[in-house]
C-alpha cells in the first residue's frame, strides 16, 4: 500500500527538525574536537595573537618584537592588573589611534563592573571579538538539547535590557559588554532561528528607558505564556527584579491585555508598536493572570502562569548563589541552570552539564576564545614562571585566571577564583569559586572591602560632633528584599550628651553611598538593582559576642579579627537580636550618566 503524502505543515516541521539536529551535532562535534585537541589549540591561538600583534607599541615596551615564540614572551612579559596598563587605555579612549595594545582598531571600550579608583574599567575590544562571543553563544543551546529536548517548538521568556553608555574623549563607545552585542547586528540582524525565538520583541530589548523596557517585555511574556518553554535573564537578581515587577504592576499589565492597549506610560513610538504586534484583546487571559496574581501566595508563579517552562537561565554562582531560595520559591524548585562564564575581557566557557546542581556548576573554557592562564592560588607571591598552562591545571587545585586576548590584553590577572572539578577530554571544567577581594554584591555591583572601609570612615565623621565613636562593624548584602541592599551592623561608644538625631544616621548611610563606586551608584540611581544602604545600630558588647560565638566554632582567639562581610546565617541573626536602632539612606547618592571620568582622569 503507497505511504499516505504528507502534509506540507508536517514535511515543514520535520524538515526543520532535521535541520536543528544536523546543526546541533556540528556544534557537539566542534567541542569534541576542541577539547580533545585543547593543547595544540591553545598553542595556535597565543602563535596567531602573537604574530598579529608582534609589533604593537606595549610588546616592543617590553623587548619583544617580530618574531615572538611562546617561550620568550612567557619569559618575558609579565603578570599584570588594570592599574600597569590604565595608562595605555587612557591613551586609546583619548584618540590615540596608533597600534598601543593591539595591531587592529579598537572598536569599542567594554565597560567592567569590577572598578579601578571608584570607576569602571575600560577594556578594549576589537570587531571580530563580537563573532566570536557570538561563536560561544551558537554552543550553548545545542548543550542544553541533550538534557532538554524540544526546546525548538517554543520560546524563551528571557528579560533582557541595555544599559547606560558613555564615549570617551577620542569617540569610543564605552558600555557593557551586553549592551554591546543586544546592539551589534550579530542580535537585531540574526536569523531565524528557534533557539533565539525569544517573547521580547528587539524593540523592547533595546529601549533604554527600564520601565518602558522591563513592562513590555513582562507584557510581551504573557501574551505569549504556552510558548515559552525557557524562563531567565543574564543574573539571578535580574529575573527576581522581574517577578516583583509583576507582583507590582499586574492590575495595569491585565488590563492591557483586556483591553488589547499599551498602557500610556509606554512612549517609545517603536517598543509600542512592537508589542501591538503581538498584543491582542484577551479577557479570558487577563482574568487568568488577575487570578494568579490575586493569590495570597506567589510560590510557584512561574509554572502557574508559564506552565510549560522547563528551567530558569540565570547567573546563580558566586554571590548570584544568595538568590536561589527564592527563585526556587517562585519557580516550584525547577532547574535552575547556568549556561555560560564570561566577562568583558573575554567571553571563557560553557557548561557542559546545565542541568546539574547549582553548587556543583563547572565550565569548561573553550580553548579558541583566548589564551589561558593560571596562577595557583598558594603561588601568588611567586614570579610569573609559576603560570600554568590551561591543560597543566591540576584537579582540585584553586587558580586566579589570566588572559591573553585577541584585543590586547597580555598576561591580564582576570581576578576571578576558580577550581578545577574535572575535564571534558584534555579541556580542564571549573567551578567559580570567587571574585578576589569582593565582599560585597547585589547586582552587578563588586565592593571590596578597602572600598567599604573608606566609605564607613567618611561616613563616622557625621557622628564626631555629637563625641560619638565607632568601635566595630561588619556588613552582609540582604537579599530578602527586592531588590537587596547593603546593610552595615554598626557598634558605637557614645560619650556625648546630646542624643544622636536619626537625621544624622540617615546622613551616614547616604555618605556611605557617596563613597562606593560608580558601579553601585548606578545601580541606585539608573538601574534601581540596588535598595537604600541601611545602618543597623547594635547594642554594646554585641562584637564581643560575634567573636566568643566565632571562637566557639574553632576560632583562635590569637587570630581572630572582626569580619567586614558576613554570611553565615547564625551570625545574621545574633546580630539581627541585638540592633538597638535601624536608618536607611534617604535618599539616592549621585551618579553623572557616563561619570565624565574620561574627560577628567583620562587628560592626566
Amino acid at each position: 500500500m503507497p505511504e499516505a503524502p504528507k502534509c506540507p505543515q508536517k514535511a515543514g516541521e520535520e524538515e526543520e527538525e532535521y535541520v536543528v539536529a544536523t546543526e546541533n551535532k556540528k556544534v557537539l562535534q566542534f567541542i569534541e574536537d576542541i577539547t580533545m585537541n585543547a593543547d595544540q589549540v591553545q598553542t595556535k591561538v597565543l602563535a596567531e595573537i602573537l604574530s598579529r600583534n608582534a609589533d604593537v607599541e606595549y610588546l616592543q615596551r617590553h623587548g619583544l618584537g617580530g618574531h615572538i615564540d611562546a617561550q620568550t614572551f612567557k619569559k618575558t612579559m609579565p603578570v599584570i592588573t588594570y592599574e600597569d596598563i590604565q595608562p595605555d587605555i587612557n591613551r586609546i579612549a583619548n584618540g590615540d589611534k596608533s597600534p598601543i595594545l593591539c595591531s587592529q582598531p579598537i572598536s569599542e571600550f567594554l565597560t567592567s563592573s569590577g572598578t579601578s579608583g571608584g570607576e569602571r574599567k575600560l577594556m578594549p575590544t576589537i570587531e571580530e571579538e563580537l563573532g566570536r562571543r557570538s561563536k560561544l553563544y551558537s554552543l550553548l543551546m545545542p548543550v542544553m538539547s541533550q538534557f532538554v529536548p524540544g526546546l525548538e517548538q517554543g520560546k524563551g521568556m528571557y528579560f533582557l535590557f541595555i544599559k547606560y553608555e558613555a564615549k570617551t574623549p577620542g569617540g569610543l563607545a564605552a558600555r557593557p559588554v551586553l549592551t554591546s552585542y543586544y546592539k551589534s547586528s550579530y542580535f537585531k540582524n540574526r536569523q531565524p532561528d528557534p533557539y533565539t525565538n525569544y517573547t521580547s520583541p528587539n524593540e523592547a530589548i533595546l529601549c533604554p528607558d527600564s520601565y518602558q523596557s522591563m513592562y513590555s517585555q513582562m507584557l510581551c511574556g504573557l501574551c505569549q505564556r504556552h510558548e515559552v518553554l525557557r524562563v531567565g535573564a543574564v543574573f539571578a537578581s535580574g529575573f527576581i527584579r522581574a517577578i516583583r515587577f509583576l507582583e507590582k504592576h499586574w492590575k495595569l499589565l491585565c488590563h492591557d491585555i483586556r483591553t488589547g492597549t499599551v498602557n500610556s506610560q509606554i512612549t517609545e513610538p517603536s517598543v509600542r508598536e512592537a508589542v501591538m504586534r503581538i498584543l491582542r484583546p484577551d479577557p479570558k487571559l487577563a482574568d487568568f493572570v488577575e487570578g494568579e496574581c490575586k493569590k495570597g501566595s506567589w510560590q510557584g508563579i512561574i509554572t502557574r502562569i508559564w506552565p510549560n517552562t522547563k528551567y530558569v537561565d540565570v547567573i546563580v554562582t558566586g554571590t548570584m548563589s544568595q538568590y536561589i531560595p527564592t527563585l526556587d520559591f517562585y519557580s516550584n524548585g525547577l532547574p535552575l541552570v547556568c549556561t555560560m562564564y564570561a566577562s568583558s575581557e573575554c567571553y571563557f566557557g560553557v557548561n557542559l552539564n546545565p542541568l546539574c546542581k547549582p553548587s556543583e556548576v563547572s565550565y569548561t573554557l573553550i580553548p579558541t576564545m583566548a589564551y589561558f592562564e593560571f596562577l595557583p592560588i598558594h603561588h601568588e607571591n611567586e614570579q610569573q614562571e609559576q603560570l600554568v598552562d590551561l591543560t597543566d591545571v591540576k584537579l582540585g587545585q584553586e587558580y586566579e585566571l589570566v588572559v591573553t586576548t585577541y584585543a590586547g590584553l597580555y598576561r591580564y590577572r582576570v581576578g576571578d577564583v576558580l577550581r578545577v572539578a574535572g575535564f571534558k577530554n584534555k579541556a580542564p571544567q571549573f567551578n567559580f569559586v570567587c571574585r578576589k577581594n569582593v565582599v560585597l554584591s547585589i547586582d552587578s555591583d563588586k565592593t571590596d572591602e578597602v572600598e567599604l572601609q573608606n566609605a564607613v570612615k567618611n561616613a563616622v565623621t557625621h557622628l564626631h560632633p555629637f563625641d560619638a565613636h565607632l568601635t566595630e562593624y561588619t556588613s552582609y548584602a540582604d537579599t530578602t528584599t527586592i531588590p537587596g541592599h547593603y546593610v552595615l551592623f554598626w557598634e558605637l561608644n557614645v560619650k556625648g550628651s546630646t542624643p544622636v538625631h536619626p537625621s544624622v544616621f540617615e546622613d551616614c548611610c547616604l555618605a556611605v553611598e557617596e563613597s562606593l563606586n560608580s558601579v553601585y551608584r548606578q545601580g541606585r540611581v539608573a538601574d534601581k538593582s540596588i535598595g537604600a544602604l541601611e545602618i543597623k545600630v547594635v547594642e554594646e558588647g554585641t562584637f564581643d559576642k560575634l567573636m566568643d560565638y566565632a571562637i566557639s566554632l574553632g576560632a583562635s582567639i590569637n587570630q581572630y579579627k572582626t569580619p567586614r562581610c558576613v554570611k553565615f546565617a547564625p551570625i545574621i541573626e545574633l546580630l539581627n537580636s541585638r540592633v538597638v536602632s535601624s536608618f536607611f539612606s534617604p535618599k539616592c547618592p549621585k551618579w553623572i550618566p557616563g561619570h565624565k571620568q574620561w574627560a577628567t582622569m583620562h587628560m592626566e
